[in-house]
């Protein structure tokens, strides 16, 4: 394991994915939100557990600098989350936690600023590079495919999930679609200033981690939340056909398995998720990265009791090293290590509890 440590800190990210190792890692939850205290332990419980990567997004300022220097120093790079730009008068949804849990404010990403969001990927990727921080990946945008994270969605949906046909035949797919567009022209300005930094100019660039929302379907609203979505293939599809793979490295998937059984959970895996995968070189696609994945484990007792969830994280790991072996997988992120410090509750995600790393956890980072 410390030699692995070593090819990463020596080659990047990228060598360590030709060499043949899975990239692991975890997500942190709004680590900005966290006090100095609690973000200097936070890096020692992640340097402690040999954590080499972790996904999260940052501030082009002083705070989120010095954040990212501290993981940095400790050896540990960020897969990060940048977001489109919006003027100050575009459009935007209101969070409604009563009527809408779960559906966060935002703006369309229709009206989402070209100019804008290039000159402020500019500005981050000119003060990473003033510190002297690699980045393991650069992700645009977050789960851009259902109604939960963009508001191009209209709210209530009525609990459909669109195929390719819907985002041309349909009115709201068309609507969703446009968005779609417009965020080609984001990943755009994003490659132009990834290509112009300095040290982070062979970072990956990952499109949006997609929602697994499950086949596409038309049911009667009644039957389910009024939310709509459109199925990781069709996004996948639309996006490369507006050419989409020209401006990524990697196509980026979630993935929460609910099904029952293990036969059910590797059929939705193959079908619903990684079926646009495919190893670099290959026509017609590009590998993925797994930037969230996770099981909830609702047993908060002390010491921590993770059995039944690491067999689970252990069977999803397989499937995961299968994937990578067939050069379909470049990285995976487990979801996540710990809570949002602004939740009043623990997250039943979480993997490193009552002071430390779960069984499950474990084997989340194990490539």
């Amino acid at each position: 394991m410390r030699y692995l440590v070593l090819i990463v800190l020596l080659l990047g990210v990228g060598g360590l994915a030709h060499a043949g190792a899975l990239v692991t890692g975890v997500n942190i939850v709004n680590p900005l939100r966290a006090s100095a205290a609690e973000q200097t332990a936070l890096i020692g419980q992640l340097k402690a557990e040999n954590v080499r990567v972790v996904r999260c997004g940052l501030t082009a300022d002083a705070r989120g600098m010095a954040f990212a220097q501290a993981l940095y120093a400790q050896g540990i790079r960020i897969e990060l989350i940048v977001s489109p730009q919006y003027q100050a008068d575009a459009p935007s949804r209101p969070y409604q936690p009563q009527a809408f849990p779960g559906m966060w404010g935002g703006h369309p990403l229709s009206s989402a600023d070209p100019a804008l969001s290039g000159a402020y990927f500019s500005k981050l990727l000119g003060m990473l590079d003033a510190r002297g921080i690699v980045l393991a990946g650069l992700e645009l945008g977050n789960e851009i495919n259902w109604a939960g994270f963009n508001a191009e969605f209209p709210l209530p949906g009525e609990g459909r999930v669109f195929d390719l046909n819907g985002l041309t035949r349909d009115p709201e797919g068309q609507r969703i679609a446009a968005g779609y567009l417009q965020y080609i022209k984001i990943l755009a300005v994003l490659k132009q200033a990834r290509d112009a930094s300095h040290l982070n100019r062979d970072t990956p660039i990952i499109s949006a981690g997609l929602s697994s929302p499950g086949p596409a379907r038309v049911e009667p609203a009644s039957t389910l939340r009024k939310e709509d979505a459109v199925t990781i293939n069709a996004t996948l599809a639309f996006l490369r056909a507006n050419g989409m793979d020209r401006l990524v490295d990697a196509y980026g998937i979630h993935v929460y398995p609910w099904q029952k059984t293990k036969a059910a959970r590797a059929a939705a895996m193959n079908t619903q998720v990684v079926a646009a995968c495919r190893a670099a070189g290959d026509a017609g696609g590009k590998p993925c990265w797994v930037t969230e994945w996770g099981f909830a484990n609702t047993n908060f007792t002390c010491p921590a009791e993770d059995t039944a969830r690491a067999a689970l994280i252990a069977e999803t790991m397989d499937e995961f090293r299968v994937l990578h072996a067939q050069g379909r997988l470049v990285g995976e992120m487990y979801f996540a290590w710990d809570t949002d410090p602004w939740s009043k509750l623990p997250d039943p995600l979480e993997v490193y509890r009552c002071g430390g790393l779960t069984e499950g956890g474990r084997l989340a980072i194990t490539p």
